[in-house]
Parts: C-alpha cells; sequence; structure tokens
C-alpha cells in the first residue's frame, strides 16, 4: 500500500493512495478460507465445496467486501500513519474504471482539527448572580398547591354558577350538526375560570343552575391538533346536572399529610427546594455565558470550514423551520437572510469554543465514565418503543459517531463544571427578573458545544445576533415561559400517525423513537 500526500494546506489534507491488487487477492482468498466450511452444494459434502465454486457463487459480493475491508484498513493507516485528528469523516473516492484484478486508486480528501495550546486556567474570575427564595414565594406555592386540591360540596338549590365554582355536566359537540369523536362525555367536571377548556366553553356556562340545558357555539383554534376540527366553528348541548362550591382549605399539617407527606414544614421545604432549583438553572446558564465570553476573548485559531458548516446548517434548519410558523413567515425568512452573516459568525465562535473545552477536557484528564455512559445510554433508550430499545443500545454501541453524540452534552457539563471550581467566583444576590435580564443581555454570545475529533454535532443552538428595531422574526430559542401549555379542549385529540415497524427500518440506523403517550383530555 503506498500513501502519497498531495495537498496541505491550512487544516486540510489530501492524499493519493494505492492498494495493490494482490492485497485485495489475498483479502478474497481468505475469505473463501473462512466461509467454505458453511457453503452447502447439490452433490458435495458439507465443507467439501471447491474454493473454486465458492468463487464462482459468491464472487461478486466477496469482492465488494474484500475492497470495503482494505479501504477501512487503510484509512486506519493513513490516520496512524500520518498522526491525524480528522475534524468530520474523510471524504474517499474510487477511481473511475476500478475493475477487480486492479490496483484500487483512493482518492482522499479531510480536515483535520487544530493545534490548540493548552489555555491557561490561572485568574479566571467569574460572578455568580443568586436569586434567594423569600418566604412569602414558598407561601404562595403553598397557597397554589391548596388551590388545586379545592373540595368541592353541592351548593344550595338555585345556586347561579360563577368562576370558581364546579360544574358537573354532559355534552354533546356537533359539527355541522353532526355528533363528532371524542366530543361527548357524562359527568365531567368543569371548574369554572380555569381555562382548562377550549376559549369561550367555560365562559358561556357561567350563570347556569342544576338542571339547566344549554347549547353553546365555540370554534376551535386554528392550530387545535386535531384538523378536522382547527379553526372550526362547533356546539355544544350541555345538560348541567350539578352546581358545586369550593370549601375551605385549611393550610396545616393535616393539609401536607392528604398530600402524603408528613408535616406543612416537609412540604413548604420540598417547595423552596424547587424554587431555589429553578432559579439554580438560570444561575448556571449566566455564569456559563461568562465563562465561554473569557475563554473567546483569549483564544483565536482557525476552525475546520466542514465543522463550522455542519453546525451552521443545524443552527438555519432550526431558525428556518421556526421562521415558517411565524405569523408573517415571508417576512421572517426575509430577516433571517438578512442575518445569515451573523449566524454564521456564531456557528464559528461555537465550534472554536467546542474544541477549546475539549482541549480543556482532555488536558486535565476529564472524561465520562463507563456507567456514566450506561446511565445516558438506558435514558435515551427510553424514548424508543420497549421492542426497539435493545436495537438502539446495540446501534450506539456500534457507531462511535452517535456513540460521541450521546456523550457531547454530559463531557461538556464536566468540563464547564471543572472550571467554575478553578475559578474565583463572587456572588452577588439578584432579583430573578435581574438575572433573566443578564441572561437576555449576553444572549447574543453564548454555545461552546464540545467538539472533538468523533462529535456527532447533534446540538441545539441558543444563541442569536444582537436584536435589530426590526420587524418580528425567528426566535433562535425561545425560553420555556414563552410558550404556554396548550388548553385542553372537551375533544380527543387526533392520533399520531403510525409509526414504521422496526424491522422496517433500514440496516444500521437507529431505530425510530416512540411517538410520546397520549394525553388525557379533560372534558
Amino acid at each position: 500500500m503506498q500513501i502519497v500526500e498531495t495537498s496541505n494546506e491550512g487544516l486540510k489534507r489530501a492524499y493519493a493512495i494505492t492498494i495493490e491488487a494482490t492485497q485485495i487477492a489475498r483479502r478474497i482468498e481468505d475469505e473463501i478460507t473462512k466461509i467454505a466450511p458453511q457453503v452447502k452444494m447439490p452433490g458435495f459434502r458439507p465443507g467439501k465445496v471447491p474454493a473454486n465454486l465458492v468463487r464462482k457463487m459468491h464472487g461478486p459480493a466477496l469482492h465488494q467486501d474484500a475492497l470495503n475491508t482494505v479501504i477501512r484498513e487503510a484509512m486506519d493507516l493513513l490516520v496512524t500513519d500520518k498522526q491525524l485528528r480528522p475534524a468530520m469523516q474523510p471524504q474517499v473516492s474510487l477511481g473511475e474504471g476500478y475493475e477487480e484484478g486492479k490496483d484500487a486508486e483512493l482518492t482522499v480528501s479531510l480536515e483535520v482539527l487544530p493545534v490548540i495550546a493548552t489555555p491557561s486556567l490561572e485568574g479566571l474570575k467569574l460572578e455568580k448572580l443568586v436569586v434567594p427564595v423569600s418566604q412569602e414565594q414558598v407561601d404562595e406555592a403553598v397557597a397554589r398547591i391548596a388551590e388545586g386540591s379545592k373540595n368541592y360540596t353541592d351548593a344550595e338549590p338555585g345556586k347561579v354558577a360563577e368562576n370558581g365554582d364546579q360544574l358537573v355536566v354532559d355534552f354533546l359537540g356537533k359539527l355541522d350538526g353532526v355528533p363528532f369523536e371524542g366530543g361527548a362525555a357524562e359527568d365531567a367536571a368543569i371548574e369554572l375560570g380555569a381555562n382548562r377548556f377550549i376559549p369561550g366553553f367555560e365562559e358561556q356556562l357561567v350563570g347556569v343552575k342544576a338542571g339547566d340545558e344549554r347549547q353553546i357555539t365555540v370554534t376551535f383554534p386554528a392550530d387545535y391538533p386535531a384538523e378536522n376540527l382547527a379553526g372550526k366553528e362547533t356546539t355544544f348541548d350541555v345538560t348541567v346536572k350539578a352546581v358545586k362550591v369550593a370549601g375551605e382549605t385549611t393550610i396545616d399539617d393535616d393539609f401536607a399529610k392528604n398530600l402524603g407527606l408528613e408535616s406543612l414544614e416537609q412540604l413548604t421545604g420540598l417547595l423552596r427546594g424547587q424554587l431555589e432549583q429553578e432559579t439554580a438553572g438560570l444561575t448556571r446558564t449566566q455564569m456559563k455565558r461568562q465563562l465561554l465570553d473569557l475563554l473567546a476573548a483569549d483564544h483565536e485559531f482557525e476552525v475546520p470550514p466542514s465543522m463550522v458548516e455542519a453546525e451552521f446548517d443545524q443552527i438555519w434548519q432550526q431558525l428556518t423551520h421556526e421562521a415558517g410558523h411565524e405569523e408573517d413567515t415571508e417576512a421572517a425568512l426575509k430577516e433571517l437572510e438578512s442575518e445569515k452573516d451573523d449566524y454564521r459568525n456564531i456557528a464559528v465562535r461555537r465550534v472554536r469554543l467546542g474544541l477549546l473545552l475539549s482541549e480543556i477536557g482532555q488536558a486535565n484528564g476529564i472524561d465520562v465514565s463507563q456507567q456514566e455512559m450506561s446511565m445516558l445510554l438506558n435514558q435515551a433508550a427510553q424514548q424508543y418503543r420497549p421492542e426497539d430499545r435493545d436495537r438502539f443500545v446495540e446501534y450506539i454501541r456500534n457507531e462511535p459517531l452517535a456513540a460521541a453524540q450521546l456523550r457531547a452534552p454530559l463531557y461538556e457539563d464536566k468540563v464547564v463544571d471543572f472550571l467554575f471550581d478553578k475559578a474565583e467566583v463572587t456572588e452577588r444576590e439578584v432579583t430573578k427578573e435581574e438575572l433573566q435580564a443578564a441572561i437576555e443581555a449576553d444572549e447574543g454570545a453564548t454555545g461552546g458545544h464540545v467538539h472533538g475529533p468523533d462529535c456527532g454535532h447533534d446540538h441545539g443552538h441558543d444563541e442569536k445576533p444582537a436584536k435589530k428595531p426590526a420587524a418580528k422574526k425567528a426566535k433562535a430559542e425561545p425560553a420555556a415561559e414563552e410558550a404556554p401549555a396548550a388548553k385542553e379542549a372537551p375533544v380527543k385529540k387526533a392520533a399520531p400517525k403510525k409509526k414504521a415497524a422496526a424491522a422496517d427500518a433500514p440496516a444500521g440506523e437507529a431505530p425510530k423513537k416512540r411517538a410520546p403517550a397520549k394525553k388525557k383530555t379533560e372534558v
């Protein structure tokens, strides 16, 4: 085998590799020797089929397998012999006119990772914005639980229903006068004013009394999951069977015990912990962005264009998808196009920071243990149907790129935590609003997903260029608070499209993730 370097410019490399025909032929002979004992042919005892007949029967397949094997071996030798660290999968092409019996001429092009000087971690200073949890916030959380645990009792005869009361009703929904699937219920409990049903449903029941019959008209939201109902005007025949009023809830130890806890003190302690955990995530985000800004300011080096392009493609794909759901899609896409260069710069920054974090991790012995990897694998497998989980696990174990993709987020977190421990951290108390404002102010300079030679590049993006005083645009990643929960309606949601069976998936691909469990609609 001969390896000749044909190009060496920056991070780009190209090679010409010649694999002798005799090497391929030896590989074919080895395969024939291996499979001959298992070949069956009429007129021959098992294992006694002559080699020339085995070749005649399986020649093309054996040649292709042998060729694939020697090409993989050639690539392994190239990486080892030239001490290469490929940034992405090398591009390999077989010369035109190749046929069995001839030397295989390969052309290989690839980009390598840059050589990065191990950064000094001395003098790293970070400010930690801490949001203290007040007793008032804890009390409000307890009150919300009490509000959701109300006990209802029958109202006095003739009571007119108002917001806060509970109705027990039967209803029948109709579209164009015809009952539709999932639009009927008996003895349904409805809390007026809770807004758990589609807009207009609860409002039209304010003022009813037990025994009343009423027909109401509502229009389903345009984005309702059931396509046959989305945006459609429907009617509901409602029979009111009872009006109930909420009883007083006393917040004490007995209240906590009804929730399965030992005391009110335990309940408040758990709620305080949950509130602290909510802001702890924001604090970590703010600290990480500071950290990445400091690293980016001190390190400038060339990054592989293919990695940047892969990162940019993922960012752009998500952005254009989100723009497609804007009210004015055309305007959103036009504004995106005007900021395309900004997003490409973000991709460059993310790749550079990712490589830097990877270098820091390797230099300091940070790794994801086998136990941690097994935990990640088991968690990821739960996203698949039970019958597909073993195949998913096998796929990850046999695909280094897929395994790296699964490992990358945890590895990044471990590197960031290591840097937090090394830094001199000062704390400052702020309000939650101030913390969120600090994060938003730094929104254009985030992201440093770890990129190594085996990175899968499956990262979400959390960056956007500085906002301009322009028309509404597609957001790079809206905060959770910006996505209110969909209101439940008195009809069943449309069933998701059927997934292909596991056996239908192409060989070598991961099984499809299972469809999310259907939510039980409140009727």
